[in-house]
């Protein structure tokens, strides 16, 4: 069964994280991506994580996000490698890239350029703030983003302040942004023939994946605090409870929620209590709450208590590590990882969030080293096997 976006061809610039990830998110689904690196290869690849995986270019990070693309390594400094750009260009669906805004124009090979060759490309652009305003010029990585955007502000406790969240989340939602950006432009291409620049923001799609809590200021001018691992429902059993030395999230948030909770620590009770009659009572007395929960929790361990609120239908779940998650029997039966044979040995890698009836998002291809199909690629575009000789011995490939 053919995947949804065989047969479209993607000239991949994007680097690190958010770029990369989203021109993953088109191979796993059967885009012929190529990636275009400088000789060596990118930053990524010699992540701090393990040298022994760094000194081979193949750092964890960059495995996880680089798999099914081929690869060509090119010194866009030599016009030679300009050229080669432009005869790829002519063939490919789609060319992407992160630099800073103006890099690729002043390469020669931005959008203005590359579609006057062809008029159908879908032109994607993915930077920390966008293409323009008094920003578009500065470095912008994960960190200063979720600075900016406010997500820190919100994150943590409020007697200890503001933290990053614990991993590139607003890479990987600028990356998201624009698989589904680009996405969107092949499919208005197939009813207007047009290709088109796509400005894809970091800063923006973090804002668009903040909505609910940027809706609660614009509309009642409500200024977000840190709840720390209360849920923006704000319920008081809505939170992180201690289960002996381990923790226990609750997502209780509905009545129908509390009232299993009530009867799965055996307190039906508290039901007819006045102060834990409504939502509002329940955070007003949320300290004696919390210490009712926390004083049932006490008497199983956080298996048993884990197990007995999902049967009673109040939703819960200890804390695991990441680690503990890939063990879970439910990520098993879903095969959420797979493997994929390397010259590194079996590689176990996450790929798509989502499952299609058919088609849908397989690793085929294991992640290769810079460079390691430009022949391939050179070769479909036409030049000849000395043109491709005379591109190595030259040190433009």
């Amino acid at each position: 069964m053919s995947k949804p976006f065989e047969g479209v061809r993607v000239l991949d610039f994007t680097q690190v994280f958010a770029g990369p990830f989203g021109t993953f998110q088109l191979a796993l689904l059967g885009a012929d991506v190529i990636k275009v690196e400088r000789p060596g290869g990118e930053e990524m690849r010699n992540g701090p994580l393990s040298k022994e995986w760094s000194d081979r270019g193949m750092a964890p990070g960059w495995l996880a996000i680089n798999a099914n693309k081929r690869n060509i390594a090119l010194d866009l400094k030599d016009p030679k490698a300009i050229e080669i750009v432009k005869r790829l260009a002519a063939k490919a669906d789609i060319v992407t890239e992160n630099y800073r805004p103006g890099v690729m124009e002043r390469l020669g090979i931005g959008y203005e350029a590359l579609s006057a060759i062809n008029p159908g490309l879908i032109y994607c652009a993915v930077s920390g703030f966008g293409q323009n305003g008094p920003e578009r010029n500065t470095p912008s990585y994960d960190g200063r983003i979720q600075a900016v955007s406010g997500i820190m502000s919100i994150t943590g406790h409020e007697g200890t302040g503001p933290t990053r969240v614990g991993f590139a989340v607003c890479d990987a939602i600028g990356g998201m942004t624009s698989a589904f950006a680009i996405a969107s432009a092949l499919f208005q291409r197939t009813h207007t023939g047009k290709g088109q620049c796509i400005d894809v923001s970091m800063l923006d799609s973090t804002l668009a994946f903040l909505s609910p809590l940027v809706s609660e200021h614009t509309t009642t001018g409500h200024i977000h605090g840190q709840y720390g691992n209360q849920a923006i429902s704000r319920r008081p059993t809505a939170n992180l409870f201690k289960v002996g030395d381990d923790n226990l999230l609750l997502a209780v948030n509905t009545e129908k929620q509390f009232k299993a909770l009530m009867g799965a620590i055996d307190r039906p009770e508290l039901l007819d209590d006045p102060r834990f009659a409504d939502w509002h009572g329940r955070t007003e007395h949320e300290a004696a709450l919390r210490e009712i929960i926390e004083g049932a929790f006490a008497t199983a361990d956080i298996d048993t208590w884990e197990a007995r609120l999902a049967e009673a239908g109040a939703p819960a779940s200890q804390v695991r590590t990441i680690a503990e998650a890939l063990k879970h029997p439910q990520l098993a039966h879903r095969d959420v990882l797979q493997s994929v044979d390397s010259p590194h040995g079996e590689l176990n890698l996450i790929g798509s969030g989502f499952r299609l009836a058919h088609g849908g998002g397989t690793i085929d291809r294991p992640p290769v080293s810079p460079g390691a199909d430009a022949e391939e690629v050179l070769a479909e575009a036409g030049y000849s096997t000395a043109e491709i000789t005379a591109f190595k011995d030259a040190n433009v490939i």
